[in-house]
């Protein structure tokens, strides 16, 4: 297994048409905690697989992430490959595996990649818990980059708008917002929410930041969309927990898996 993580990538994907028998995929989307059923609603599986039956994949380490990856046939005739789970980078096993997917699913030709979260709301006053919320650009507040070396990636449209204004097709209500990325695995305090809140954030989390710009770097288009599970900490008075989160995502996974649908349905 290669140490090179573009190399690895490689590897995966090779490995991944062959236990899928899929020769090459359309989009591939993330599904973060909570929105495993979703999944469900996008097509017909082919095929699903332990990731860790992969080169370079880790066992997930997160309630709420299953640690398979399915290939499904669309309505439409396009192949999705699904990844149902990530690694986030507080897990401590560095960057690289936290973009590992992403970067498996471009050599596996993927074109589009789907980014979806659990966040924390940072606009109470305007944001239902359990609403939807496209991401048009993000602050990575991570510490972190996948990309090593003077490769320069143009960021200025990381989330591509044509894949938001196909989403704003299908649900012209959908609001969009900015997403900020922490490391994790802590909560945000009050005060860092409303750091993030004066800074023009939107929504908080601890993931898709890094896989955004990975998936930038390989030439995909990009569409992130969160799922605000709870209010961000301070704002309501009320504690956080992690329950909570996948207790809104199960509640709300066939609204979203329909949407993803009909979005996969459109590309």
């Amino acid at each position: 297994m290669s140490n090179d993580p573009y190399a690895l990538a490689t590897e995966a994907a090779t490995a991944l048409k062959s236990a899928t028998g899929v020769d090459s995929f359309d989009v591939a989307l993330v599904m973060g905690s909570g929105w495993v059923p979703a999944a469900d609603a996008i097509g017909e599986t082919i095929s699903e697989i332990p990731v860790t039956d992969l080169p370079g994949f880790a066992p997930p380490a997160v309630a709420g992430h299953a640690g398979r990856v399915r290939a499904v046939l669309t309505g439409s005739g396009k192949v999705a490959l699904i990844f149902l789970g990530r690694t986030h980078l507080y897990e401590g096993r560095g960057v690289d595996p936290v973009v590992h997917g992403v970067r498996t699913a471009i050599k596996a030709g993927a074109g589009t990649i789907v980014l979806t979260n659990a966040a924390g709301g940072l606009r109470p006053e305007t944001q239902e818990v359990g609403e939807a919320v496209l991401i048009s650009d993000h602050i990575n507040l991570t510490g972190a980059n996948p990309i090593t070396g003077a490769t320069f990636v143009d960021l200025t449209d990381v989330y591509t708008p044509r894949l938001r204004d196909l989403v704003r097709e299908i649900e012209p209500s959908m609001a969009e917002g900015v997403y900020v990325a922490f490391r994790g695995p802590t909560y945000e305090t009050p005060a860092e929410v409303r750091m993030c809140r004066i800074l023009g954030g939107d929504m908080v989390g601890m993931s898709t930041a890094l896989e955004a710009v990975a998936a930038r770097e390989g030439g995909a288009d990009v569409l992130g969309i969160s799922l605000v599970t709870n209010p961000g900490a301070g704002l309501v008075g009320e504690p956080l927990n992690h329950e909570e989160v996948l207790e809104v995502g199960r509640a709300t996974a066939a609204r979203m898996g329909g949407l993803l649908a009909e979005v996969v349905g459109k590309l």
